[in-house]
């Protein structure tokens, strides 16, 4: 326990008393100090027992008033009075007395007998001995929990211990902010807490901590995880003032525990890369149900998620993904990472937090059998989504413009400026290429096109026939079609890749 200013009081050698700020008896000791300055406050640090005889202070109840203002200014836990023989009051001034008990500051008398020097060893013999405790304790503690992460109890029995021993909530959570395991009365504001903080601090891996308070008290938030940020412990702040390596000593055990759970989890995501590289090649519906079933996957659809992982990086990424993911079925074949998705997946939240900026593309959402074609939807929109700058999914726009994304800018532009060059030099507001694609889309239905544009049929004739004029190209032919109909989607996919 903290020494206190009772606990002083109680200390049969010093002889001290109380003569005024009894509410504050419950107050910390931190060290002693001797001053007879008339302004001591400012050399004070807090939490110091101060020592006067009163050679400098003056007897005036203002003069009082203001020096006990001083001090309770600076921190001071107490005042200690020296009276008797040889010094200057026998007993303290009134108005020092008065001042004490309104600012509610402890003031003891120290009599003749005990000099200042045998407050001050007897003030430090009992900081040691609490040190001592504390020390103990801390040793005790730690040899507690050793014994539990040692039994093989795993991370609830760790905590269990850790409750037993210190009295403190604490909650052990994975990357994603779910809950591993929760002791202590304040768990479930905790795993509340453990959903939005740790995504906050994340991106610092190991470095990153936290103290946050939830209902009123402080709550720290540490990282776990030896070479690489395997989940994060959320625990209630210790009261003691010193808490010594305690925390340190979960957080180093909890560590342990997480390692060992992931290099025994090495032959489950080992299954799942081999399952992974079975459904790239391709299985009917009979076989590749079943499997993913094994995995747990029974989702009547799935779809195939490519990542560009940082070079050197791809094996940490592929096991990150393939802990927090239903089934766990990733692989990794250089620095591209493949996994399996089902709907209750958050891509984005997963993409921010264990790739964020990667180049990345999500395939359809398909049937067993056909997860294959997913996956290289997913490979073949890493390219598409590294020139957006953003993750690229199936489907969000017309598969035929996220293609030709995957050809060079440049190229597309020359494509589309070759055939469209007689147009645009003498469509400056864009009339005859707005008819061309109405017309397009429509397959050459004159009403439905002069519908949608909001002019007569015999207007879009006119546009048309000029078109076949400047183009030289006879719009009869499948083939002139196509092209100017690429043409545009060109442009289309120009905008779309670089908005």
């Amino acid at each position: 326990m903290p020494l206190t200013v009772d606990a002083l009081i109680a200390l049969p050698e010093l002889r001290l008393s109380l003569v005024a700020g009894a509410g504050g008896r419950d107050r910390t000791v931190e060290a002693t100090h001797v001053s007879e300055l008339a302004r001591p406050g400012e050399w004070l640090r807090g939490g110091e027992l101060l020592m006067t005889a009163g050679v400098m202070l003056p007897t005036h109840p203002d003069s009082c008033r203001d020096y006990v203002r001083d001090v309770v200014d600076g921190g001071v836990a107490a005042l200690a009075f020296g009276v008797g023989h040889g010094q200057p009051h026998q007993r303290p001034p009134d108005g020092l007395v008065a001042a004490a008990e309104e600012a509610g500051l402890p003031l003891l008398v120290v009599p003749d007998e005990v000099p200042f020097i045998a407050v001050t060893k007897a003030v430090f013999a009992a900081l040691a001995a609490e040190d001592r405790r504390a020390l103990e304790h801390t040793i005790d503690v730690q040899r507690r929990l050793t014994v539990a992460a040692a039994s093989g109890g795993g991370l609830n029995e760790v905590l269990r211990v850790w409750l037993d021993a210190t009295g403190r909530s604490a909650v052990v959570t994975d990357l994603l902010g779910r809950e591993l395991a929760a002791v202590g009365a304040q768990a479930p504001s905790l795993v509340d807490a453990a959903r939005t903080v740790p995504a906050a601090i994340s991106a610092q891996g190991l470095l990153g901590s936290a103290s946050i308070t939830v209902d009123g008290q402080a709550v720290a938030v540490r990282p776990i995880g030896a070479r690489r940020l395997r989940g994060h412990l959320v625990l209630t702040h210790s009261p003691s003032p010193r808490p010594g390596t305690l925390d340190a000593a979960l957080v180093s055990l909890l560590t342990l525990e997480l390692e060992r759970r992931h290099l025994a989890d090495e032959p489950r995501r080992r299954a799942g890369a081999e399952a992974v590289a079975r459904l790239v090649t391709g299985m009917p519906d009979e076989q590749a149900g079943p499997m993913l079933a094994g995995f747990g996957l029974t989702s009547p659809r799935a779809r195939g998620l490519a990542v560009l992982a940082r070079p050197g990086d791809a094996a940490d990424l592929a096991a990150d993904l393939a802990l927090v993911l239903p089934g766990g079925l990733v692989r990794y074949v250089g620095d591209t990472v493949e996994a399996l998705l089902v709907d209750e997946v958050d891509i984005t939240a997963l993409l921010d937090r264990f790739a964020p900026g990667r180049p990345a593309g999500v395939g359809a959402a398909l049937r067993p059998a056909a997860t294959a074609v997913s996956l290289r939807q997913a490979r073949a929109l890493l390219a598409t989504s590294e020139r957006l700058g953003r993750p690229a999914e199936a489907g969000e726009h017309s598969t035929s413009r996220m293609l030709l994304t995957l050809g060079p800018p440049e190229v597309l532009a020359a494509f589309a400026d070759t055939v469209l060059a007689p147009i645009d030099e003498v469509d400056p507001r864009g009339h005859l290429l707005a008819t061309l694609r109405a017309w397009l889309d429509t397959n050459g239905a004159w009403d439905a096109t002069a519908h949608n544009l909001g002019v007569h049929r015999h207007t879009v004739r006119n546009r048309i026939d000029r078109i076949e004029t400047l183009t030289g190209r006879s719009l009869t032919t499948a083939t002139t079609r196509y092209e100017l109909w690429l043409a545009l989607q060109a442009r289309d996919a120009l905008d779309y890749a670089h908005p």
